[in-house]
């Protein structure tokens, strides 16, 4: 019928397949055959049953999001699924790969599925700061119940045919050849003669306890971390019980139309392709092949190492940790071993899948075991000598072509690199703790880093599960560098008059995880005052905090108190009388400070230290930087990181208050990039650069 839709009449079944590569998308192109296919099967008396299946890899993977903010183009998806409904012949949708979103929406519109046993299904579009929009929370709750449907469509994360079939979300799983026993699964119905009834009559699974449903609802969305999608998912879906169907389907559309069209869902739109963007990297093409990673070597067993290990571990590759004595070595590995009985605990892994991991990794204090490794990564003290150290002993031992990484977050790679004979296999391998949990990898380009290096980079963090971004060589590289830029506030704020817990709280009502005092006091006091105590820098609260021992979470007490082992930290008066004892040491009067000031002094510097970025070529998109922050450094996703955020904020009112903060401090932190300038004038933003 036309170039993506083919149909085809075998004694009186219409096989109708959808052909739109690469993952069958549904856009217009598709959209408009189908909808003629549809019709002429209805209306062709010749025709007993209907199966919809599709070529190539997946089955229909979803909406073609890229037509999102264009005017809309009939027919639309639900006009797809209502034609599906007027038919009484029974329908099959024959489900291979991934159906998902309006692709799993389309299925759901037909009397059955069939599916292969390797298929998975779901609906995503919670992910994209949306909720279905073609009937997905209407008639999923009745086909599978609504507590099911809700937890499945507030994860976002598709299912596999076991707990599809056993949820009754498909009818049959295919033995073999898929569209053949689509076929003979419609046949089977023909000849056991109807009614049909679609999915919207069925109504018996929406006898539920509301009370029930809505602690379910509790449960369900108290991870959505300021998202509003997850929370009209549950509106949707209960929509589904209380309303006749008709309504609640009309309710569902205005909520999708009302979520595509929000902030909110453009910027987690904006970072779902900024994340497949940051993978096409300069220089770095399809015809370049990664080298093989079979085995691992990670240097150092303490807290980042042992994670890097627990992370290539499961990934399923081999890993053997080197530390300096065998009782570090115990002990690092002692930890792992924690670490996933922990897991097991809680369910989230099973305790076969915890030997499994742990059988791949293995110790040793002798570099030479190391020498077979096809990448090492060292994990050791953040401290340029002995880096050198480490990457010198690796020269010696490893094979010609393994790939040597660091994983340090500010020193200079290229300067670790000149440490040995092959600085073309060095890379830098930025991870983030804990590393086996957290989704962010800089992968950190060296004036010297072969392309193939940098193809088993991308490669190895998406074997691993990992957010790749490829950023240049500079202090702090992308995120550490920005999050210097924005730290560089936060005592001037409390000598200014603010409070830690004022601060945090700007924060936290922005939409961070947490503010920056809560931060430190997580990570420990101790790890910023070396790394400034290196760099010959200080910071007299923070630096007398550390004086007292008040290392932060770790120690009971840092900016804030934390009582009996607690971890909600409580103001300290000692905290408070130390601040007014500094400010009055320095000459500083202490005033009122507000909201807006603490915003414009701690996230805007940071806005400016990424333009400064971008113009230096550290990173090569804008949207890199936001793909670093939402992943690795707790940025809202709602905003859609500190670049989108600031386009949307307004970069000319940003610049306008770094030149008015600059000029009260004479801080170069304030003073506005050329960049900022430049696009503050032209009333061009960050997109417009690529």
């Amino acid at each position: 019928m036309s170039d993506t839709v083919s149909f085809t009449l075998e004694n009186g079944v219409a096989l109708i397949v959808l052909d739109n590569p690469p993952v069958n998308a549904l856009g217009h192109a598709l959209r408009a055959p189908l909808f003629a296919a549809l019709e002429k099967a209805r209306d062709d008396e010749a025709v007993e049953a209907v199966v919809i299946a599709c070529a190539g890899r997946t089955f229909i993977a979803g909406a073609d999001i890229s037509e999102f903010g264009k005017p809309p183009l009939e027919p639309s998806l639900p006009d797809l699924i209502a034609l599906l409904e007027s038919i009484d012949k029974p329908t099959v949708a024959a489900i291979h790969g991934t159906a998902l979103g309006g692709g799993f929406e389309l299925a759901l519109g037909c009397h059955y599925r069939v599916a292969e046993k390797s298929a998975k299904v779901g609906l995503p579009e919670v992910n994209l700061g949306l909720i279905p929009g073609a009937g997905g929370t209407v008639r999923l709750p009745r086909l599978i119940g609504p507590e099911a449907a809700l937890g499945m469509i507030v994860s976002g994360k598709p299912i596999g045919m076991e707990k599809a079939l056993a949820l009754g979300a498909v009818d049959r799983l295919a033995e073999g050849d898929l569209r053949a026993e689509a076929i003979a699964f419609a046949r089977e119905k023909v000849a056991q003669g109807g009614p049909y009834p679609h999915i919207r009559e069925r109504a018996e699974k929406l006898a539920v306890d509301l009370d029930a449903f809505d602690a379910a609802v509790a449960e369900a969305t108290k991870k959505a971390r300021g998202l509003t999608a997850p929370l009209k998912v549950a509106e949707a879906v209960r929509n589904a019980i209380t309303m006749p169907f008709d309504d609640a389907l009309a309710r569902e559309r205005d909520i999708f139309i009302e979520r595509r069209d929000s902030t909110e869902s453009a910027a987690q739109r904006h970072l779902f392709f900024a994340t497949r963007e940051a993978t096409k990297v300069a220089g770095v093409g399809r015809d370049v092949e990664p080298r093989p990673i079979r085995k691992a070597g990670v240097i150092g067993a303490g807290t980042m190492g042992g994670g890097i290990a627990m992370a290539l571990a499961n990934g399923g590759i081999s890993v053997i940790v080197l530390e300096m004595n065998e009782e570090a070595l115990a002990r690092g590995l002692g930890q792992v071993e924690k670490i996933y009985s922990g897991s097991v605990t809680r369910g989230s892994i099973s305790a076969a899948e915890k030997e499994a991991r742990l059988s791949r990794i293995s110790g040793t204090t002798d570099y030479a075991a190391l020498a077979d490794c096809d990448i090492v990564i060292e994990a050791v003290f953040e401290e340029m000598g002995v880096k050198r150290q480490v990457f010198s002993a690796l020269d010696r031992v490893m094979k010609p072509g393994a790939v040597l990484a660091s994983n340090t977050s500010y020193l200079d790679l290229n300067e670790i690199a000149a440490t040995t004979e092959r600085p073309q296999d060095v890379v830098g391998l930025h991870f983030f703790s804990p590393a086996h949990v957290m989704r962010l990898l800089e992968i950190v380009r060296g004036e010297r880093t072969a392309a193939d290096v940098l193809a088993t980079a991308l490669a190895l963090a998406r074997a691993i599960g990992k957010v790749p971004v490829v950023v240049g060589v500079c202090n702090g590289f992308v995120g550490n560098r920005m999050l210097a830029a924005r730290r560089d506030e936060n005592e001037d704020l409390l000598l200014s008059g603010a409070t830690p817990e004022q601060v945090d709280k700007v924060f936290t009502d922005f939409g961070w995880p947490m503010g920056p005092f809560q931060m430190v006091d997580l990570a420990g006091l101790d790890i910023s005052w070396k790394h400034r105590q290196s760099l010959g820098l200080s910071a007299p609260i923070a630096d007398t905090l550390c004086e007292a021992g008040r290392f932060g979470q770790k120690a009971g007490r840092g900016f804030y108190l934390y009582e009996d082992g607690s971890r909600a930290p409580k103001p300290d008066p000692f905290v408070t009388e130390l601040i007014e004892r500094k400010a009055a040491e320095l000459g500083i009067e202490r005033r009122a400070v507000g909201a807006e000031e603490i915003t414009e002094r701690t996230l805007y510097p940071m806005i400016n230290e990424g333009a400064r970025i971008i113009e230096e070529g550290i990173a090569a998109r804008a949207s890199d930087i936001d793909v670093v922050w939402v992943n690795g450094y707790g940025f809202p996703v709602a905003k859609g990181g500190p670049m989108f955020w600031a386009e949307r904020h307004g970069i000319d009112r940003i610049v306008d208050r770094l030149e008015h903060w600059h000029g009260v401090t004479g801080k170069e932190v304030f003073k506005p990039a050329p960049l900022l300038r430049q696009l503050a004038l032209t009333g061009g933003g960050f997109s417009s650069l690529a």
